[in-house]
């Protein structure tokens, strides 16, 4: 799968999160730090993600703009 990640400069190296993925963040020293990083710090959301899903049901709801 891929993702789409925001990656910006800061004066302590590199942060990274990914928008689809509520609270997934991290950070390096130089970009190319920083997207592995994220991309340990994905796999860590989606195994994460995956054991709190068992044996939930997901359903999907409408939400109507007045």
């Amino acid at each position: 799968m891929k993702y789409s990640v925001i990656i910006r400069k800061s004066k302590y190296g590199y942060d990274v999160h990914a928008p689809a993925l509520p609270g997934c963040h991290s950070q390096g020293e130089t970009e190319k730090e920083a997207l592995e990083n994220i991309k340990d710090a994905i796999l860590t959301y989606l195994e994460m993600e995956q054991e709190e899903l068992k044996g939930a049901k997901i359903k999907e709801v409408e939400v109507v703009l007045a």
